[in-house]
């Protein structure tokens, strides 16, 4: 039976879903207090005329993005909204964060990450800090393919690519190119799931000689999303091999997490690393200078008083961002 397995890291909580040994979906969160399902005071900047949207600011200082604003609620009103998107990073901009009136209900924060996977209806279980059922399931490939944005599968690879506009999955291998195909609408829904992937996804497949030939891609793709628990609506396999997939999106990927903020996914691992150390001694973090500065007081401070260390940094601009390490060295 498949279980949710939850790590709470230094600035980042984990979360796989294992089914046997093998992690069949995943998540982050990075404990940002504006996420999916925090109703918080806000103040209407303004709601474009003739519609029932507009924008608001919250209590952090940024603007969201607001929809179902009745008629009643005017520039400059109080209210409360719950967040339905939080704020999501992209290339060379960020997305507003988006949100809904939420009535007369007191402020409340998100659902923590046990709480967010436990309403999937799976069982819920938190590791201890030395627990390494991530790591025995694969946690460590999983970064891996969300950082390089390569997922290899039998026949044919996978190369994921964020944009502005939406989440591109191109498929490449060897011919012939309909088992290719084939093979990769069964792999796509698998990796939308490990990689948490959602929102406007296109998809290009191989191109398809015949209709039939794309109506038999399209089968195997429903029946490998709908085996994954997607929800959403898609396009049929057009002439040129493309596929859309659109389904709600509330939190950036595992793929958008690397690609956006690449120092702060490697100190987050790094802590992770750091908490594990068995040796005796103080704690020296060597690492490039971006990851270490993504760590900040507190995340130290709670690496000081978890390990009950000492904590040193060596800062080392010939290390690439991922390769940074820990170890005990005398005090």
């Amino acid at each position: 039976m498949a279980e949710w397995i939850v790590e709470q890291g230094i600035g980042e909580d984990r979360a796989a879903l294992i089914e046997g040994d093998t992690i069949v979906a995943a998540r982050l969160c990075w404990r940002e207090a504006l996420r999916a399902g925090a109703v918080v005071q806000a103040r209407l900047d303004h709601r474009h005329p003739g519609t029932r949207r507009g924008a608001v600011h919250l209590p952090d200082g940024s603007i969201a993005l607001i929809d179902a604003l009745t008629p009643q609620i005017t520039g400059g009103a109080r209210l409360m909204v719950r967040i339905t998107r939080a704020a999501l990073a992209e290339q060379g901009r960020f997305k507003l964060a988006q949100c809904r009136p939420a009535g007369d209900v007191p402020a409340a924060p998100a659902p923590t990450l046990a709480q967010a996977v436990a309403q999937t209806g799976h069982s819920v279980r938190v590791a201890g800090m030395l627990d390494r059922s991530l790591d025995r399931a694969g946690w460590p490939d999983l970064v891996e393919q969300a950082a390089s944005g390569v997922v290899d599968f039998p026949g044919g690879r996978l190369t994921i690519s964020p944009t502005p506009a939406m989440t591109l999955i191109d498929i490449d291998g060897p011919p012939p190119l309909a088992p290719l195909a084939q093979a990769a609408a069964r792999a796509v829904p698998e990796t939308l799931a490990r990689l948490d992937i959602a929102g406007s996804v296109g998809i290009d497949f191989p191109g398809q000689e015949t209709r039939a030939d794309r109506q038999a891609i399209d089968a195997v793709l429903d029946t490998a999303l709908a085996a994954h628990g997607w929800q959403g609506e898609r396009t049929a396999m057009n002439g040129f091999g493309l596929v859309q997939l659109i389904s709600r999106l509330e939190r950036p990927s595992l793929v958008a997490r690397m690609a956006f903020h690449p120092a702060r996914a490697a100190a987050c691992a790094l802590l992770r690393a750091a908490e594990r150390v068995a040796e005796p001694g103080a704690l020296l973090l060597t690492a490039h200078p971006a990851v270490l500065g993504a760590i900040d007081a507190a995340m130290q401070a709670e690496l000081a008083r978890r390990s009950g260390r000492e904590i040193r940094r060596a800062p080392r601009e010939h290390l690439a961002l991922h390769t940074g390490f820990a170890q005990a060295i005398a005090p």
